[in-house]
């Protein structure tokens, strides 16, 4: 493993593994307003909830490498206490990097990056009409880690309303994230999409408690075709599962009798059988298919 530790020779790479190790990171587009009633407009990837009760969303400024010195988001919400957390988009992304420039004051970034200001209705700062998702946010704290150049400050908000629009919105009122079209941040000048084929789901863990990998029988603990991911999609059954008797699969059928008098290797194809299964989150099936010898 390489090692490296956060000197000030090195601060820009150290910067750089972080970034790139931590991620994708979610993205903070923060809308501002200064005493002047001017706005601003800035991405942010330090950026996440941090509760419900109530519900709140925090994120970070860091203050300039060069000089240590402030951006306007970090002035803004320290004069005003006020906040929009607009969602980035694929429709959106190439114009919310461009609001990130670094402007002279006075600059409205809405206006250069081509953005529709929307009212809000609590808070000064304007929301981004082509945002599909809009948070009204009241700031109770800010937090500096220090005044070194580079350091971060935590922006603590509580949330006073979301706003979504509807075309984003499943059946049961639930945000799809295929319509949302969500992006993420990455190191360097890589992003990632939060929809398509990089969306999976994963069963959370079983609220009356998995038998864990320890209860998986032996064969199949140390499968050589059965992954880590596989195991844990097994150990969250609750109880170790019996052969069924009217458990029928005709690839099952075939593969046992082709490899009848081969148990070692009878073992391994039912193991890539079961995988499959495993893919497609049928675990019962799977289940069956390893129990079938």
């Amino acid at each position: 493993m390489k090692t490296v530790l956060p000197t000030s020779e090195n601060s820009l790479q150290f910067y750089n593994y972080l970034t790139s190790a931590v991620a994708p990171r979610p993205i903070c587009f923060a809308s501002t307003i200064d005493n002047d009633g001017l706005p601003n407009l800035s991405p942010f990837s330090f950026f996440t909830i941090v509760g419900n009760q109530p519900p709140m969303l925090v994120f970070s400024t860091l203050r300039r490498m060069r000089n240590g010195t402030t951006k306007h988001t970090y002035e803004n919400v320290k004069a005003n206490s006020e906040v929009v957390i607009n969602v980035v988009t694929s429709d959106i992304v190439e114009q919310a990097s461009l609001s990130s420039c670094e402007y002279p004051d006075g600059t409205d970034e809405f206006l250069k990056a081509g953005f529709t200001k929307l009212a809000s209705d609590f808070v000064k700062p304007f929301r981004v009409a082509e945002s599909p998702v809009q948070i009204e946010c009241k700031v109770v704290q800010v937090i500096d880690t220090s005044d070194k150049p580079g350091a971060g400050s935590l922006i603590l908000c509580e949330v006073l309303a979301i706003h979504i629009n509807p075309a984003i919105l499943n059946e049961d009122e639930t945000i799809d994230p295929h319509a949302i079209k969500l992006v993420a941040r990455m190191g360097k000048n890589y992003y990632s999409r939060a929809f398509g084929e990089a969306v999976f789901e994963v069963e959370k863990p079983n609220v009356k408690l998995g038998i864990g990998f320890d209860g998986l029988p032996e064969n199949i603990r140390n499968s050589t075709i059965l992954t880590g991911n596989d195991l844990a999609k097994l150990a969250n059954v609750t109880a170790l599962p019996e052969p069924e008797p009217g458990f029928y699969d005709e690839h099952i059928k075939k593969t046992i009798e082709y490899y009848i008098l081969m148990p070692d290797e009878l073992e391994v194809e039912l193991h890539r059988y079961a995988r499959k299964m495993l893919a497609d989150n049928r675990v019962e099936h799977a289940w069956q298919v390893l129990l079938s010898v």
